[in-house]
């Protein structure tokens, strides 16, 4: 009875009217915010891809040609549960796949392909196969020994690249550089999936190569297309949709879902025929490859976002290195060193509530702070590389230690005591049991926090980063601009064109990239976590 009268005091009359109510309220809210964001997108990609402009003629027959087998590919797959799991998965590599190919194809417009054959073939390739081989003979100095041989290749290919090297041909560098290891990596993975042996699955690899040969000689003979963006294109798309659909009819689940990309390709060859057939009007997109590789231009017809892309690409990798190493090490160090009692204790919990406060900080902040340390103090120069990079990377480094922290702090302590029962030492349980276990939560709190980064724009101004740079950056002391500075810059142009249309094709170019990071960290986290 006393209990009863506890419990009654504590909780008061359940009433289900109000529990109904709250639920309805949180389902409306969710569905408002879900509404009112697709709505925004869709307005961006309506300008981006200039769809005002296209009759009606045109969707019509796209509706006709592409909606329909569409509807077919979805209803099969609804019923077909197995069918549209496959249908998915072979959607999701071939876009994803697309959407790498042309990241490299961007890249290397300015990346100087020969250099790159160079550093590769004396640097990268010996790092590699350095590591891997001290792996093998579990030896523990296997990243010191890979890393004392990249430097020694980088320096002995900046030799030769400055005073012996010619190579004029750029396709067949990226069938060494690229294809090749691709064709390692197919002829592992099917030699661990078959349990064949070496001899099958090097003319596994054989075939991979010989296929990267066939379409770039096809297209530097016929010019259709630029052969390197062909081989980007068979290796991250084709090549892995290949795979995914040989372990598909090797299980003999859901193979019809293979199809799907088929129907849906025909589906929009006929919607294009039948639109050239009545003469409709199509769109006039202001997102294409002239846009993503060109400079900024006064023309609207002419303005692009490639030094801005690099930019972005260069800040990013600073702020990646940064924070993480600086992240994870300080994570580490207040969840396994830090003492937790006595006056010492007192200094970690006032540091953890401190980094906990400095993560709602404003950006405009550490932009300040970035401008008063980096710029004045050190003297790095107004809107460079480096001085961005690194007031990013301030930005982040509270939201990347508390989330590696949390990481951290999952690990079961029995696994830690264990390792260390065995006779392991401090230093051997976090790196063995405890970084492993935590990694799949790391690298996605890192990720999450780098797409946050690349779309700030309030400590980018006040460090001095120009809005538009008509080259990208060559090294760590360049100006750099960013691709949320130009679309800043362009979406208050004096011409429409610039605010409509070429703001926001860089609208959707920045949030394909934020998309594309996001999809890396589930893809990081869920591999890791099957393997944890």
């Amino acid at each position: 009875m006393a209990t009863e009268e506890e419990t009654r005091g504590g909780f008061g009359q359940v009433s289900q009217l109000r529990g109904a109510a709250f639920r309805y309220v949180a389902l409306a809210a969710s569905l408002f915010g879900i509404v009112m964001l697709a709505a925004l997108l869709a307005n961006a990609v309506f300008d981006a891809f200039g769809l005002d402009a296209a009759s009606g003629s045109w969707y019509l027959a796209y509706a006709v040609g592409a909606g329909l087998p569409a509807l077919v590919v979805a209803a099969y797959g609804y019923r077909n549960r197995a069918a549209g799991a496959v249908s998915l998965r072979t959607l999701a590599i071939l876009v994803v796949g697309t959407f790498v190919a042309l990241g490299l194809a961007v890249m290397f417009v300015i990346f100087d392909a020969q250099a790159w054959f160079v550093y590769y073939t004396f640097a990268v390739l010996p790092a590699t196969a350095t590591f891997v081989y001290a792996r093998s003979r579990e030896d523990a100095r296997a990243p010191f020994l890979a890393t004392g041989v990249l430097v020694a290749g980088a320096v002995a290919g900046t030799v030769v690249w400055n005073v012996l090297f010619t190579y004029p041909v750029d396709w067949t560098i990226y069938l060494w550089t690229f294809v090749v290891p691709a064709a390692a990596a197919v002829a592992t993975l099917y030699r661990r999936r078959t349990g064949s042996g070496w001899r099958r699955a090097a003319l596994a690899g054989l075939g991979v190569v010989v296929g990267g040969g066939v379409v770039g000689f096809t297209l530097q003979a016929t010019g259709l297309l630029d052969p390197g963006v062909g081989i980007f294109l068979y290796l991250t798309p084709v090549l892995p949709a290949v795979v995914y659909a040989r372990d598909v009819l090797v299980g003999r689940e859901g193979r019809a879902g293979l199809l799907a990309p088929v129907v849906l390709a025909a589906g929009v060859a006929v919607g294009w025929l039948l639109a050239g057939a009545i003469g409709a009007t199509g769109p006039e997109s202001w997102l294409d490859w002239q846009f993503l590789t060109s400079p900024p231009s006064q023309t609207p017809t002419q303005a692009g976002l490639y030094p801005a892309i690099v930019g972005s690409v260069f800040v990013i990798v600073i702020v990646a290195v940064v924070s993480f190493v600086l992240g994870v090490g300080a994570a580490v160090y207040l969840e396994e060193y830090a003492p937790s009692s006595g006056p010492l204790g007192w200094l970690t919990r006032l540091i953890r509530i401190n980094i906990s406060n400095l993560a709602g900080v404003p950006s405009v902040v550490y932009g300040l702070l970035g401008l008063a340390v980096f710029v004045n103090l050190l003297g790095l120069g107004f809107g460079t590389v480096v001085v961005a990079g690194f007031t990013l990377s301030l930005l982040i480094l509270p939201i990347v230690i508390i989330s590696a922290q949390e990481a951290i702090r999952s690990v079961p302590s029995d696994q830690r005591q264990a390792s260390l029962g065995m006779g392991a030492t401090r230093w051997q349980t976090i790196r063995n049991v405890v970084l492993p276990r935590s990694l799949p939560g790391v690298l996605t709190g890192t990720i999450l926090s780098l797409s946050r980064a690349i779309g700030e724009t309030a400590p980018l101004l006040m460090i001095g980063a120009p809005n538009t740079v008509f080259s990208p950056p060559t090294g760590l002391a360049s100006r750099v601009s960013v691709m949320p500075l130009q679309v800043f810059h362009w979406a208050f142009a004096a011409q429409e064109d610039f605010r409509v249309g070429v703001a926001a094709a860089g609208v959707v170019t920045l949030l394909v990239v934020l998309l594309a990071m996001n999809s890396m960290a589930i893809l990081l986290r869920n591999r890791y976590q099957r393997s944890a």
